[in-house]
């Protein structure tokens, strides 16, 4: 016999846990299917993890680049301990009695749906008035010969890793794998990044890419541009990647310990019945949604299972979404300005349209870009030898701004400055009278401002 619920949240990352702690709060009943930990990637294999082994490099760097003080010493063993803890040693009985606590009935097990409404979990059976698919997306390793004779990794081994290898190639280099490089590298690792794009994190502007790459160098990073992956093989305890041109050119080897793949992630559709529930995919197996995250009659779709923007804040943003529709107070979601940063040191951040992107679009844009230890004080306050460029991008005939771009010492908390902007369009003539604190990072937007020709 089947359990009846208002509403069944398939997958409990972070974008689940908004959409039913919502629905919880307003007195709905609320089943929640997990199949590994509640919390998700994010919580115990991505963006925490990474980010906390992160964080002790960085400190290390601030020191070294601060007047007057000395000393700052890294220590895997005590970051590894740190992070185990960050990541609940991989357990979420806490998490699973909690939501208990809170009403919600928790299944341990992969959600298939099997009709309209009708969930099948194990040998459990439940039935549903709204279904909210959250289940999330999986690493993406490329088929490559000799892949079995090697040791890889994907994001999970490299972030609850014990011991952290001597030599590691990054294959990648978006945000992924530019973070892990920074990471590694940092803790002495050598690191070889291989990149079958012209520049790194080519999603954003190529000045972004030209800086970040300096920076990455800078920190002892071997990097391959142009390159890819074209075979693998053990030689002893080596792992071996053989490297080729993007015309299939030879272009040499490289030997490491680990080869960690940084290589995408595919929305996680297959095989769990979707269509049964009416639901659509796209052509990378996305799950399709309308404006309120609706993907069929009474069934929703968040994170990064839609493929509309791949990051736990956008997935978070979309349970809200979809739990406000189910609760009668449907608002449409919007994707402009929402901020994409990258935890490098220093950290990059971007927010709304690239200038390639403008132009495609048709747009008549006007662009500023700002060394900020040439205009504003901060940087000199913050670091000797300081690091940092603004980059803006301006509608000329809206006169408003359109996108903007940081590479900086703390960019992923001032980058919400021009965020703000891109989505409310606020007026350049109303950011340019803000008045910013003196002496902070945020006082560079009034000079790129200026900076514009908006005739």
């Amino acid at each position: 016999m089947s359990e009846h619920f208002d509403v069944a949240v398939l997958g409990m990352g972070p974008g689940g846990e908004v959409a039913a702690a919502r629905l919880l709060k307003a007195g709905k009943k609320v089943a929640v299917f997990e199949r590994e930990l509640i919390g998700g990637e994010c919580a115990y294999w991505a963006c925490i993890p990474s980010k906390t082994v992160l964080r002790p490099p960085e400190a290390r760097t601030e020191v070294q680049r601060a007047a007057g003080v000395s000393g700052a010493e890294v220590n895997w063993q005590e970051t590894a301990k740190y992070r185990d803890s960050m990541i609940r040693d991989l357990n979420d009985q806490a998490q699973v009695d909690g939501y208990a606590d809170e009403g919600a009935v928790v299944i341990k097990d992969e959600a298939r749906i099997t009709g309209p409404g009708q969930i099948q979990a194990g040998d459990r059976e439940v039935t549903a008035e709204h279904i909210i698919i959250a289940t999330g997306s999986d690493s993406v390793i490329p088929p490559l010969e000799g892949l079995d004779q090697i040791t890889a990794w994907t994001n999970r081994e490299t972030y609850t890793a014990s011991t952290l290898p001597g030599r590691a190639v990054i294959i990648g280099g978006s945000a992924v794998g530019v973070e892990t490089a920074t990471f590694l590298a940092r803790f002495g690792v050598k690191v070889t990044l291989v990149h079958r794009g012209e520049r790194l994190i080519d999603r954003e502007d190529a000045r972004v890419g030209e800086l970040a790459h300096q920076y990455l160098q800078e920190a002892g990073i071997d990097i391959r541009l142009g390159t890819s992956a074209a075979r693998a093989r053990r030689t002893g305890t080596d792992s071996i990647i053989e490297l080729e041109t993007r015309n299939g050119e030879p272009v040499g080897e490289v030997a490491a310990d680990v080869v960690i793949f940084g290589t995408g992630r595919k929305p996680r559709t297959e095989g769990l019945g979707f269509e049964h529930a009416g639901v659509k995919l796209g052509d990378h197996g996305e799950v399709q949604v309308d404006e309120h995250c609706r993907a069929g009659d009474n069934t929703w779709a968040i994170g990064d299972v839609t493929g509309i923007m791949p990051f736990t804040h956008v997935a978070k943003y979309q349970g809200r979404i979809a739990a406000d529709a189910i609760l009668g107070r449907p608002h449409a979601a919007t994707y402009g300005g929402i901020p994409r940063v990258v935890f490098a040191d220093p950290e990059i951040a971007a927010a709304g349209l690239t200038h390639e992107q403008a132009e495609s679009r048709g747009i008549r844009t006007a662009a500023a870009e700002l060394d900020l230890a040439k205009a504003i004080a901060r940087p000199w306050t913050y670091e000797q030898d300081p690091r940092g460029h603004l980059g803006l991008l301006a509608d000329t005939d809206a006169k408003v701004l359109i996108g903007a771009w940081a590479v900086g010492p703390m960019a992923g908390e001032w980058i919400h400055h021009a965020s703000l902007a891109i989505r409310t369009r606020l007026p350049i003539d109303t950011l340019l009278d803000q008045v910013a604190q003196f002496p902070t990072y945020h006082e560079a937007y009034q000079v790129a401002l200026e900076k514009l020709d908006l005739h």
